[in-house]
């Protein structure tokens, strides 16, 4: 029975394939939401690089894409695939001109791909991570100080796994060596610095099987490096796992700074940087609710504002709705990525597209 779920975990959401439909999707008043590409297959994490190419992962489809926009208007005039055939190559982050993608067991690396369009090629930088394609796709990015950060999620719903299994891990680019930042981890498919503080706040998805309602899924921030946030013992900080969470207690564990709707799957989160948005929106933290896929009504499917001061998340309020209506799927929020201008990209791997968010200046 459990490997069924784990099938129709993979796969369900897929099941009916949709169009960009940019009517049914609203955004705050002064703000405008269009299509920078309609034809990316499966859209995951975006990176963009400083010449401004886009480039993005997918899952199923297992391809990487570059998308250019040459005259800036904020629309993709070229698509350009870099590679397909890839084990959920979903992660993707760029560094010093090189472009990293996680494909669930390795890390590949395409050099100066940039300059490489016309002819792209990559290598495997590294191999040795865990093979198991169950919650094995990944969301990546580089620290402050230059370490690639990989989330390890557990091959189940819930299980109790050796490491690195339910961790977050830094692999120094030198030495090629992990170590651990975070435990206790179930699924974390997003994550970011703040801009101020450094501080890292990750997503983390709650396990299935426990009814509508509980657990909730998390917004979390790391305090210490080594820090434990619960999986298997318990989940959102107090809920105790029916299975696993004999002799341990609460308190041993970090509590999330947010206990989000149960199954509404939170993915990538992003801390806006920009100057295209009023000044209020600083450091705002923009939450990708993929959306449930076992609930009996559907929950999710909306892109989120989190409003964080002192360490501690203050407000939580819709920002982009319309990905589901009626129990009708529309589209599903991935990740997210600054534009130079200061707009806002938004993947959809649902719809296969791209959106940007601009704020109209009056």
């Amino acid at each position: 029975m459990k490997k069924s779920f784990a099938v129709l975990s993979l796969l369900l959401p897929f099941a009916v394939a949709a169009k960009p439909d940019l009517s049914r999707l609203h955004v705050p008043s002064g703000y405008s939401i269009s299509l920078f590409a309609d034809n990316v297959e499966n859209a995951r994490q975006i990176a963009v690089s400083k010449q401004g190419i886009v480039y993005v992962g997918s899952r199923k489809a297992g391809k990487v894409h570059a998308l250019i926009d040459f005259n800036k208007d904020g629309v993709a005039d070229k698509t350009i695939l870099l590679a397909e055939g890839l084990t959920m190559p979903s992660g993707l982050a760029l560094k010093d001109g090189d472009l990293y993608v996680a494909a669930v067991d390795k890390i590949l690396r395409f050099k100066q791909i940039d300059k490489n369009l016309n002819s792209p090629s990559y290598d495997v930088f590294y191999d040795k991570l865990p093979d198991k394609r169950h919650h094995g796709w990944k969301f990546i990015r580089f620290s402050p100080e230059g370490e690639l950060i990989i989330p390890i999620g557990v091959p189940c719903n819930v299980c109790k796994e050796e490491a690195p299994f339910g961790e977050i891990v830094a692999l120094n680019l030198e030495t090629k060596t992990l170590k651990t930042w975070a435990k206790g981890v179930r699924n974390s498919v997003g994550f970011d610095f703040h801009p101020e503080t450094q501080g890292f706040w990750f997503t983390d998805n709650g396990r299935d099987m426990m009814g509508d309602d509980i657990p909730p899924c998390e917004i979390n921030r790391l305090n210490d490096i080594g820090d434990h946030f619960g999986f298997p013992y318990f989940h959102a900080g107090g809920i105790p796992d029916p299975e696993f969470n004999a002799g341990r207690n609460a308190s041993e564990f970090v509590a999330p700074k947010l206990a989000l709707g149960a199954h509404v799957a939170p993915l990538g989160i992003h801390f806006y940087r920009g100057k295209q948005f009023p000044q209020q929106m600083n450091n705002k933290l923009f939450v990708a609710e993929h959306g449930s896929w076992n609930r009996s009504k559907k929950s999710g499917y909306r892109v989120m504002l989190a409003t964080v001061k002192d360490g501690q998340i203050t407000g939580y309020e819709p920002f982009i709705t319309g990905f589901m209506k009626d129990e009708q799927t529309y589209g599903r929020p991935v990740a997210f990525a600054e534009l130079e201008d200061g707009s806002l990209l938004v993947s959809d791997d649902f719809a296969d597209a791209i959106y940007r968010i601009s704020y109209n200046k009056k």
